[in-house]
Protein backbone atom coordinates (compact mmCIF):
# COMPACT_ATOMS: atom_id res chain seq x y z
CA UNK A 1 0.00 0.00 0.00
CA UNK A 2 1.65 3.30 -0.97
CA UNK A 3 1.28 6.69 1.28
CA UNK A 4 -0.66 9.34 -0.46
CA UNK A 5 2.03 12.15 -1.25
CA UNK A 6 1.82 15.07 0.98
CA UNK A 7 -0.36 18.43 0.00
CA UNK A 8 1.90 21.20 -1.77
CA UNK A 9 3.64 23.35 0.57
CA UNK A 10 1.51 27.05 0.55
CA UNK A 11 4.47 28.69 -1.84
CA UNK A 12 4.19 25.84 -4.18
CA UNK A 13 0.47 26.11 -4.82
CA UNK A 14 0.64 30.17 -4.52
CA UNK A 15 2.91 29.81 -7.26
CA UNK A 16 1.51 27.43 -9.23
CA UNK A 17 -1.98 29.59 -9.28
CA UNK A 18 0.11 32.64 -10.05
CA UNK A 19 1.64 30.69 -12.94
CA UNK A 20 -1.90 29.57 -14.40
CA UNK A 21 -3.36 33.31 -13.80
CA UNK A 22 -0.51 34.61 -16.36
CA UNK A 23 -0.78 31.47 -18.79
CA UNK A 24 -4.56 32.66 -18.77
CA UNK A 25 -3.66 35.76 -19.77
CA UNK A 26 -1.41 35.28 -22.62
CA UNK A 27 -4.10 33.26 -24.01
CA UNK A 28 -6.05 36.42 -24.21
CA UNK A 29 -3.59 38.58 -25.72
CA UNK A 30 -3.57 37.55 -29.06
CA UNK A 31 0.08 38.97 -29.77
CA UNK A 32 0.94 37.06 -27.16
CA UNK A 33 4.29 34.82 -27.61
CA UNK A 34 3.98 31.93 -25.28
CA UNK A 35 6.90 30.34 -23.60
CA UNK A 36 7.82 29.45 -20.13
CA UNK A 37 10.12 32.38 -20.04
CA UNK A 38 7.63 34.42 -20.66
CA UNK A 39 4.84 32.47 -18.80
CA UNK A 40 7.47 32.95 -15.69
CA UNK A 41 8.81 36.44 -16.05
CA UNK A 42 4.34 37.61 -15.89
CA UNK A 43 3.84 35.24 -12.93
CA UNK A 44 7.05 36.47 -10.89
CA UNK A 45 8.18 33.32 -10.95
CA UNK A 46 11.84 31.63 -12.33
CA UNK A 47 11.14 29.40 -15.51
CA UNK A 48 12.63 26.41 -13.62
CA UNK A 49 9.81 26.84 -11.21
CA UNK A 50 7.19 26.43 -14.20
CA UNK A 51 9.11 23.68 -15.65
CA UNK A 52 8.66 22.15 -12.46
CA UNK A 53 5.38 22.69 -11.61
CA UNK A 54 3.85 21.65 -15.05
CA UNK A 55 6.76 19.63 -17.47
CA UNK A 56 6.76 21.99 -19.84
CA UNK A 57 4.58 24.62 -21.80
CA UNK A 58 2.48 22.31 -23.23
CA UNK A 59 1.05 20.53 -20.18
CA UNK A 60 0.68 24.55 -18.30
CA UNK A 61 -1.33 25.57 -21.77
CA UNK A 62 -3.44 22.57 -21.74
CA UNK A 63 -4.01 22.98 -17.73
CA UNK A 64 -4.75 26.64 -18.14
CA UNK A 65 -7.04 26.68 -21.23
CA UNK A 66 -8.95 22.89 -19.70
CA UNK A 67 -9.32 25.23 -16.45
CA UNK A 68 -11.02 28.01 -18.62
CA UNK A 69 -13.21 25.06 -20.70
CA UNK A 70 -14.59 23.62 -17.23
CA UNK A 71 -16.86 25.96 -15.34
CA UNK A 72 -18.28 26.25 -19.40
CA UNK A 73 -19.53 22.80 -19.54
CA UNK A 74 -20.06 22.02 -16.30
CA UNK A 75 -22.89 25.21 -16.68
CA UNK A 76 -24.26 23.50 -19.92
CA UNK A 77 -24.70 19.86 -18.06
CA UNK A 78 -26.65 22.39 -15.13
CA UNK A 79 -28.41 23.58 -17.70
CA UNK A 80 -29.42 20.26 -19.47
CA UNK A 81 -30.51 19.28 -16.27
CA UNK A 82 -32.79 21.64 -14.72
CA UNK A 83 -33.88 23.50 -18.08
CA UNK A 84 -36.59 23.53 -20.31
CA UNK A 85 -35.27 23.12 -24.07
CA UNK A 86 -35.26 26.30 -25.12
CA UNK A 87 -34.26 28.10 -21.94
CA UNK A 88 -30.84 25.82 -21.85
CA UNK A 89 -30.08 26.48 -25.38
CA UNK A 90 -30.51 30.22 -25.02
CA UNK A 91 -28.56 30.70 -21.42
CA UNK A 92 -26.08 28.70 -23.07
CA UNK A 93 -25.43 30.45 -25.76
CA UNK A 94 -25.93 33.34 -24.43
CA UNK A 95 -23.07 32.70 -21.70
CA UNK A 96 -20.83 30.83 -24.95
CA UNK A 97 -21.15 34.31 -25.86
CA UNK A 98 -19.63 35.89 -23.09
CA UNK A 99 -16.80 33.44 -22.59
CA UNK A 100 -15.99 33.53 -26.67
CA UNK A 101 -16.33 37.51 -26.45
CA UNK A 102 -13.35 37.31 -23.31
CA UNK A 103 -11.52 34.02 -24.83
CA UNK A 104 -11.55 34.37 -28.83
CA UNK A 105 -8.21 34.41 -29.00
CA UNK A 106 -7.16 31.57 -27.22
CA UNK A 107 -8.01 29.34 -30.40
CA UNK A 108 -4.96 30.64 -32.48
CA UNK A 109 -2.82 30.69 -29.41
CA UNK A 110 -3.27 26.52 -28.91
CA UNK A 111 -3.95 25.56 -32.55
CA UNK A 112 -0.47 24.00 -33.02
CA UNK A 113 -0.07 22.37 -29.50
CA UNK A 114 -1.60 18.78 -28.24
CA UNK A 115 -3.50 19.62 -25.14
CA UNK A 116 -5.08 15.92 -23.99
CA UNK A 117 -7.51 17.96 -21.38
CA UNK A 118 -8.23 20.72 -23.43
CA UNK A 119 -9.30 18.36 -26.78
CA UNK A 120 -11.63 16.05 -23.89
CA UNK A 121 -13.11 19.27 -22.43
CA UNK A 122 -13.75 20.67 -25.67
CA UNK A 123 -15.50 17.23 -27.14
CA UNK A 124 -17.38 17.45 -23.63
CA UNK A 125 -18.43 20.74 -24.50
CA UNK A 126 -19.87 20.02 -28.36
CA UNK A 127 -21.45 17.10 -26.38
CA UNK A 128 -23.77 19.26 -24.52
CA UNK A 129 -24.40 21.51 -26.57
CA UNK A 130 -25.22 18.83 -29.55
CA UNK A 131 -27.77 17.51 -26.48
CA UNK A 132 -29.25 21.08 -25.80
CA UNK A 133 -29.72 21.15 -30.01
CA UNK A 134 -31.45 17.57 -30.11
CA UNK A 135 -33.59 18.01 -27.56
CA UNK A 136 -34.57 21.66 -28.52
CA UNK A 137 -35.31 20.04 -31.97
CA UNK A 138 -36.88 17.26 -30.11
CA UNK A 139 -39.48 20.25 -28.36
CA UNK A 140 -39.94 21.96 -31.79
CA UNK A 141 -38.40 24.69 -30.56
CA UNK A 142 -36.02 25.38 -33.19
CA UNK A 143 -36.04 24.23 -36.86
CA UNK A 144 -36.08 20.10 -37.55
CA UNK A 145 -35.56 20.63 -41.24
CA UNK A 146 -31.69 21.88 -40.70
CA UNK A 147 -29.29 19.13 -41.02
CA UNK A 148 -28.45 18.41 -36.85
CA UNK A 149 -24.71 19.21 -37.81
CA UNK A 150 -25.13 22.36 -40.04
CA UNK A 151 -27.41 23.57 -36.93
CA UNK A 152 -24.06 22.67 -34.83
CA UNK A 153 -21.89 24.48 -36.95
CA UNK A 154 -24.25 27.59 -37.43
CA UNK A 155 -24.20 27.51 -34.04
CA UNK A 156 -20.44 27.59 -33.79
CA UNK A 157 -19.96 30.06 -36.49
CA UNK A 158 -22.42 32.37 -35.29
CA UNK A 159 -21.53 32.78 -31.60
CA UNK A 160 -17.50 33.04 -32.48
CA UNK A 161 -18.02 35.93 -35.37
CA UNK A 162 -20.76 37.55 -32.39
CA UNK A 163 -17.69 37.17 -29.68
CA UNK A 164 -15.18 38.44 -32.01
CA UNK A 165 -16.64 41.29 -33.35
CA UNK A 166 -16.75 42.11 -29.67
CA UNK A 167 -20.06 43.87 -29.48
CA UNK A 168 -19.51 46.63 -26.72
CA UNK A 169 -22.65 46.24 -24.73
CA UNK A 170 -24.70 43.94 -23.06
CA UNK A 171 -27.31 44.70 -25.58
CA UNK A 172 -26.25 44.69 -28.34
CA UNK A 173 -24.92 40.71 -28.22
CA UNK A 174 -29.01 40.27 -26.46
CA UNK A 175 -29.69 41.36 -30.13
CA UNK A 176 -27.55 38.74 -31.38
CA UNK A 177 -28.66 35.92 -29.66
CA UNK A 178 -31.96 36.58 -30.35
CA UNK A 179 -31.25 37.06 -34.06
CA UNK A 180 -29.80 33.65 -34.05
CA UNK A 181 -33.01 31.61 -32.06
CA UNK A 182 -34.62 33.67 -34.22
CA UNK A 183 -33.13 32.03 -37.24
CA UNK A 184 -33.41 28.94 -35.60
CA UNK A 185 -36.96 29.03 -34.73
CA UNK A 186 -39.10 26.74 -36.96
CA UNK A 187 -41.03 28.43 -39.54
CA UNK A 188 -44.72 29.61 -38.34
CA UNK A 189 -43.50 29.85 -34.20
Amino acid sequence: MSTPAPPPRADAARNRQRTLDATRALLADPDAVITVEVIARRAGVSPATVVRSFGGKDALVDAAASGLLAPLVRRAHDLLAGAGPEEALRAFLGELLVFQAAHHTMNAQIEALKLPATEAQEAALRSALQDMVTRAREAGVIRADLDPVATMTLIGECTFAIAKSRANSPELAANYLTVLMDGLRPPGR
